[in-house]
């Protein structure tokens, strides 16, 4: 894709979000419910927090897209995530995984197993767990890497493109490696996004509320479009939030009334992607930060 492609595809996610309010119901981490929700209404869509298998099952069917997290590992997950997913395969409808904490215990384990068939839109995590899934899935080679202690990653995102491009050209879909600087890919394109802030990991939260975000975009776009709108609008607004607070709870604050603020204009212009071109945009919404950390 064309600089121009990119900023074009960015623009038109934004505001068709913003214009149609798309729901993407979640099945997510209990302690993350709020955040998730929230930031999908700043973005511009509609939440639905849900865990039964029947209304999983039932929304999958109807909704235009829809989020699945490893999160909180309920006894009942391992009926709801593979009734929902199959749900979401079989009407062709666009979702994402997050695979939390892969590799912490053999229920997680045998749900995300079993999800390989019905092949996600877009899967979204840290390192590890990116590199843990293609194992998983046998998609690259059980060699060492992708250990997780707890949710976090042992991994720099570097390590987990090679998994990541393997996990894209399986699906057919997107895959995003949060971190220091997020990777994005579809398996041919490729993109490594800058910003945010050191006070995402202050958080609980951020990531389930990104992958939450990516499923709302999902609805309108295409798997890499929706991925790498969702990094950009959460790394400006971050990166922005941390420029007004410099405390937890008050830069949770700010970064949802920053997603609810951004215009299609400042997401499309002011962000910094490093793949299919190198290019950083600049306009007045720029933080101080912002600037130091593209240099």
């Amino acid at each position: 894709m064309t600089e121009q492609e990119i900023r074009a595809a960015v623009k038109a996610a934004v505001e068709k979000v913003k214009a149609t309010n798309p729901l993407a119901p979640s099945i997510t981490n209990t302690v993350t419910q709020d955040f998730v929700a929230n930031a999908q209404l700043a973005v511009g869509g509609s939440a639905a927090m849900l865990y039964m298998p029947d209304e999983c099952e039932d929304m999958a069917k109807v909704a235009p897209a829809f989020y699945i997290n490893m999160g909180t590992a309920m006894p009942f997950y391992a009926e709801t995530l593979p009734r929902a997913a199959r749900a979401l395969h079989a009407n062709q409808k666009p979702w994402v995984l997050d695979p939390v904490g892969i590799g912490l215990s053999k229920v997680r384990m045998n749900c995300l197993r079993g999800l390989k068939d019905c092949k996600p839109t877009i899967v979204r995590g840290n390192a590890s767990e990116i590199i843990a899934l293609a194992k998983l899935w046998q998609l690259i080679d059980d060699s060492e890497g992708g250990q997780v202690r707890g949710v976090d990653s042992t991994e720099k995102v570097s390590a987990a493109k090679e998994a990541a491009v393997a996990l894209a050209k399986f699906t057919g879909g997107a895959v995003a490696v949060s971190g220091e600087e997020d990777f994005i890919t579809d398996g041919n394109d490729e993109m490594t996004c800058a910003g945010g802030s050191e006070l995402f990991t202050k958080i609980t939260g951020s990531g389930c509320a990104l992958g939450g975000v990516m499923a709302v975009y999902a609805a309108v776009a295409s798997p890499f479009v929706a991925a790498l709108t969702a990094t950009t609008i959460f790394n400006i607004a971050g990166t922005k939030a941390a420029g007004i607070a410099n405390t937890p709870a008050s830069f949770k604050v700010a970064f949802l009334d920053t997603l609810y603020e951004l215009t299609a204009d400042d997401v499309a212009n002011n962000f910094r992607v490093v793949g299919s071109f190198e290019q950083i945009f600049d306009n007045a919404l720029q933080a101080p930060e912002l600037k130091n950390i593209l240099g």
